[in-house]
């Protein structure tokens, strides 16, 4: 089946290289800000975008993301506001997939049925809900699915063999390899490890596989980008921003801060297989 997501992957296989997969917040630091963000970053590498949603109780997320998330509703970003700034950037832009990424307290607050129909309507790709297991599929993953919005399920280090056939169960797009315990941000201490799990869950699918949580470096995107399809970054996307503001407000600088270091990113990944 022929999608954004699905193509993206097709196109950088035959390229020779894993997707690089980047994660921004909506409305970081401000909307117009993290608008100007989000439309910069497929010129400046980006194959994939996962676009946060900010939410109060971000679980999983480490300082940097949970920061940035803080700031987006501080300045007041909303899941309508975050919808509406998918369909502005698909006027220019109908090929880079957008996955949503975040928890499902905002989506069940918005309406499942409402919300699938909105985010199709603005032209999201796929879904990230990291605090929805498989258990719990009948919630939202199934409903996505049959809307035609990928479920990207995430696999941890934790997933057994016995346990990993359930969370590929409802699976589409791509299945999301997360390179440690614990929250984003932290480093990878091992890429070996990495390499050897991605190896592992590929042997239970055919979709492809890519890693986040840890890669902050081009270097990163490189060793992690020999073995798995794809590379996500995130926590180093929203420090380029943090560390960009003035007395916490968008500077001249900061979209070009972000659009540095996704092309520093883009080249690491070109970089993994040659």
């Amino acid at each position: 089946m022929s999608t954004r997501i699905a193509d993206t992957f097709a196109a950088c296989a035959k390229a020779g290289r894993p997707a690089l997969g980047i994660f921004t917040m909506a409305g970081d630091p401000d909307l117009e800000t993290g608008l100007a963000i989000l439309k910069a970053l497929p010129a400046a590498g980006a194959d994939m975008i996962e676009f946060g949603m900010p939410f109060s109780d971000p679980m999983a997320d480490g300082p940097g993301v949970q920061a940035a998330g803080l700031r987006a509703l501080r300045a007041g970003q909303t899941l309508n506001k975050t919808l509406a700034m998918v369909a502005e950037f698909r006027k220019g832009n109908d090929t880079t997939p957008v996955v949503l990424m975040g928890y499902y307290n905002p989506i069940y607050s918005h309406g499942v049925d409402a919300f699938l129909e909105d985010a199709l309507a603005a032209g999201v790709d796929g879904l990230i809900v990291v605090d929805l297991p498989p258990e719990e599929d009948s919630e939202l993953c199934l409903p996505a699915l049959g809307a035609g919005l990928n479920f990207i399920r995430l696999a941890t280090p934790t997933t057994d063999d016995q346990r990993l056939p359930m969370v590929l169960r409802n699976t589409s797009g791509f299945v999301y390899y997360v390179s440690m315990t614990g929250i984003t941000g932290a480093a990878i201490k091992s890429h070996a490890a990495v390499g050897a799990a991605v190896k592992r869950i590929k042997g239970h699918t055919a979709l492809p596989v890519a890693v986040g949580f840890g890669i902050k470096t081009a270097d990163d995107a490189a060793r992690v980008g020999r073995d798995a399809d794809g590379v996500v970054v995130g926590t180093a996307v929203c420090n380029a921003v943090a560390n960009s503001l003035a007395d916490g407000r968008a500077t001249a600088g900061t979209v070009g801060a972000v659009t540095a270091l996704v092309r520093d990113l883009a080249a690491g990944a070109r970089r993994a297989r040659s």
